[in-house]
C-alpha cells in the first residue's frame, strides 16, 4: 500500500469514527436529558405532556401567595406569567430554604416536575435580580438588604405543613 492510499484510508476511518460519535451524541437518548423552559401559561397549555419531564418554570411570584414554614423548611408559592391579577399561575412547593432576595413580585425560575394534582415540585429555586449595585443613601440603614421572609414580607404557615 502506498503512503498516499494509507493516509486516505486513515482519514476516511477518522471521519467515520467522528461521524459515528456525533450521531450517537445527537440521537442517543437526547430526549431524556432535555429540560424544557416554559412560562406558567405554556406549561398549562401543554396538558398531559407537562406531567413527568423535568421543567424550568419561569415567571413572577404572585403577590400574597408565599407560605413559608421554617420548622419544616417548606415553601409554597404561586408562579404567574406576570403581576396582573388573574394571570395564569402554578402552585409551587419547594423544600429548600429560599434565597435571601426571594419575595413577592420577584422574577423566579424553578426547576422540577409537575404532577396531575396541579402541584409543581421544585428541587431548585433561582431568583432573577439585577446586577447593579446601589450604595446606601445618606441616613439609610446599610443592613436593610438583610430583610428576610421572617420580617413579615410573607405569611408564615402554621404547623402541619408537609
Amino acid at each position: 500500500m502506498t503512503p498516499v492510499a494509507r493516509n486516505r484510508l486513515l482519514a476516511l476511518g477518522a471521519l467515520l469514527v467522528a461521524g459515528a460519535g456525533l450521531a450517537f451524541v445527537s440521537f442517543g437518548n437526547i430526549g431524556e436529558n432535555l429540560v424544557y423552559y416554559w412560562s406558567p401559561s405554556e406549561m398549562l397549555g401543554k396538558g398531559d405532556d407537562a406531567y413527568g419531564p423535568t421543567i424550568r418554570l419561569g415567571g413572577v411570584v404572585q403577590q400574597g401567595s408565599i407560605q413559608w414554614n421554617a420548622e419544616h423548611t417548606t415553601l409554597h408559592f404561586r408562579v404567574a406569567d406576570d403581576t396582573k391579577e388573574g394571570a395564569p399561575s402554578v402552585l409551587v412547593r419547594s423544600v429548600e430554604t429560599p434565597p435571601q432576595m426571594f419575595r413577592d413580585k420577584i422574577g423566579v425560575v424553578v426547576e422540577g416536575t409537575y404532577d396531575k394534582s396541579g402541584l409543581f415540585s421544585s428541587n431548585r429555586l433561582m431568583v432573577n435580580h439585577s446586577n447593579e449595585y446601589r450604595a446606601p443613601k445618606e441616613g439609610e440603614d446599610p443592613n436593610k438588604w438583610r430583610e428576610t421572609l421572617s420580617d413579615g414580607s410573607a405569611t408564615t404557615a402554621s404547623t402541619g405543613a408537609k
